[in-house]
C-alpha cells in the first residue's frame, strides 16, 4: 500500500505563515498529500524568565485557538481538505524540525524580521532549511 506524503507547514498567524499554509494546501490539492499545520509556541519571557501563569490565561488554549483560526481562515469553509492540527510547546524551529522527521516536505514562511531587515531568511526558516530531515520550501513575504 502506498503511503500519502505528509506536508508539514509552520503556522503562527502572521501573513507570511498564512501564505505558506495556502501554498501547502494548493500543493496538497495537486499531489494528494496530507497537510499538517504546526504551531510551535513558548510561554512569554519577562527579563529572561518564562512567565509561568497569567491569571485568566491558558497559553495552550491560546496557541490552539490561534492555530484553529488560521487553518479555518485558510480553508474558508472547504470540507474537501483535511488538515491535521498540532499546537506544540517548544521553540518553533525545534518543533518544526521534530515534525520534519515524519514529513516528505516542510513549508515555512520567512518574515526576515531578525537583526538585519531585508535578510533572505528569518531565524526559524534558516534553522529549518539547515536542519530539517526533509526538503524545505520557504515562502517569502511579499514586498
Amino acid at each position: 500500500m502506498e503511503q500519502t506524503e505528509r506536508v508539514v507547514v509552520g503556522v503562527d498567524g502572521s501573513p507570511v505563515s498564512m501564505e505558506a499554509l495556502a501554498w501547502a494546501l494548493r500543493y496538497a490539492e495537486k499531489t494528494g498529500a496530507a497537510v499538517a499545520a504546526v504551531y510551535g509556541w513558548q510561554p512569554p519571557v519577562v527579563y529572561g524568565t518564562a512567565v509561568e501563569a497569567v491569571p485568566g490565561e491558558s497559553f495552550t488554549e491560546t496557541a490552539e485557538r490561534a492555530l484553529n483560526e488560521s487553518v479555518d481562515a485558510a480553508l474558508d469553509g472547504r470540507e474537501d481538505l483535511v488538515v491535521e492540527r498540532t499546537a506544540a510547546l517548544g521553540h518553533p524551529a525545534k518543533v518544526l524540525i521534530e515534525q520534519s522527521k515524519t514529513a516528505g516536505l516542510l513549508v515555512v514562511g520567512s518574515r526576515g524580521q531578525g537583526g538585519i531587515k531585508g535578510t533572505l531568511l528569518g531565524s526559524v526558516s534558516l534553522h529549518c532549511v539547515t536542519n530539517a530531515d526533509c526538503p524545505v520550501v520557504v515562502i517569502r513575504a511579499a514586498e
